[in-house]
């Protein structure tokens, strides 16, 4: 993980465009799929930042709890997702991401690769104390907010990989109800807080504009 992510807040990777001359619609925005949802109703209560609680420690709490999740919906596919299946770290035929190490030198990786070396990245973060402080008297670092988007440029990639590589598993898990509704938490936490580029949900705006829509976004 050395060089992934460094004490200037730049974020080890890169992304690739590439033109789709598919023209499959992905399950994730077909109906009834796309629509299912385990929360009725808007996030919009659910991201605000609470009466009397400290920025930082709302964002800390939810980072911690988008990593957890995200990561065990990714473990129930990750079978899966494996070198052979999925060569490099895409999002759909249009998007790649590349890996950059710490010699800013750009390469491929496996997917599960990708993955894995962003959930360690995430969790040795969380367990950093000079981060993530949890004992009394400590403060949060200048750069914690910096931190905390790039988490959020991550964890879309996650979610991005996932829903164009293994939605089909997700189905047959019966699971795409919590995931659909995990992500719009994500996606709306990330609004509420500034924590997502534009360009970094350009591979779910169909779906974002589907839940916007439905009006569960905030």
């Amino acid at each position: 993980m050395s060089g992934f992510f460094n004490i200037s807040g730049k974020f080890g990777s890169k992304t690739k465009l590439k033109r789709s001359s598919s023209a499959t619609r992905p399950l994730f925005l077909c109906q009834p799929y796309c629509n299912n949802s385990i929360v009725k109703g808007n996030f919009k209560t659910i991201v605000q930042l609470p009466k009397y609680v400290d920025a930082n420690e709302w964002l800390a709490v939810n980072v911690f709890d988008f990593y957890n999740y995200t990561n065990m919906f990714y473990g129930s596919v990750s079978d899966f997702c494996t070198v052979r299946n999925c060569p490099n770290m895409s999002a759909g035929a249009g998007f790649e991401y590349l890996w950059m190490d710490g010699h800013k030198k750009q390469s491929k990786v496996p997917a599960p690769q990708y993955i894995d070396f962003v959930m360690s990245w995430i969790q040795t973060l969380i367990n950093d104390e000079n981060t993530f402080p949890t004992k009394d008297g400590r403060d949060f670092p200048p750069t914690f907010q910096q931190t905390v988007r790039a988490i959020f440029k991550q964890l879309i990639r996650v979610f991005a990989h996932v829903y164009h590589s293994h939605y089909d598993k997700m189905l047959s898990l019966c699971q795409e109800g919590h995931f659909n509704s995990l992500f719009a938490h994500f996606v709306s936490f990330g609004r509420e807080f500034d924590l997502l580029d534009k360009k970094d949900i350009v591979p779910l705006q169909p779906l974002i504009d589907i839940m916007d829509n439905n009006g569960i976004l905030c």
